[in-house]
């Protein structure tokens, strides 16, 4: 990975990850333009099939002060992802199966500087799960605060 963009943290909370994959993502002059400002946010989104293929809904992308009013995008628009046949249709037969769903965990730069998107399919946790999950970081974040003192 790259430059990295936006990154959801929230997503490794709330769902446990499975398989994770690189995908490109199709944007406009305008969205590159803003990306590369760091003007996203993907906290909220999510990847959806519609009609066969992968999409990227709900992310945001912010419009510069010094775009012209011609080449504005919409900030919330619906974003396709690219990837492969084979890819497409391993990730359907996944989320057809027991409660998968697909989250976007980050957006960056690759070496040849083109934007991708980090997605992978992951599990929803229940609440009990969550809460032991903050333990279990609260008890690994003790243990390494005492052996510093030593």
């Amino acid at each position: 990975m790259g430059e990295t963009i936006a990154k959801n943290k929230k997503a490794y909370h709330n769902f446990t990850i499975e398989e994770k994959l690189e995908v490109g993502i199709e944007l406009q002059g305008s969205e590159v333009k803003a990306l590369r400002k760091g003007r996203a946010q993907i906290k909220e989104s999510y990847v959806r099939f519609i009609k066969g293929e992968l999409f990227l809904m709900n992310s945001h992308i912010g419009i510069l002060d010094t775009t012209h009013a011609y080449y504005k995008h919409d900030e919330r628009r619906v974003r396709k992802l690219l990837l492969h046949k084979k890819q497409l249709a391993k990730f359907a037969r996944a989320v057809d199966r027991d409660g998968m769903t697909m989250v976007c965990l980050s957006l960056y730069f690759n070496h040849k500087n083109l934007v991708k998107a980090q997605i992978a399919t992951a599990k929803g946790k229940q609440l009990h799960d969550k809460r032991a999950d903050l333990k279990a970081k609260d008890m690994k974040r003790d243990v390494a605060r005492s052996l510093k003192d030593y």
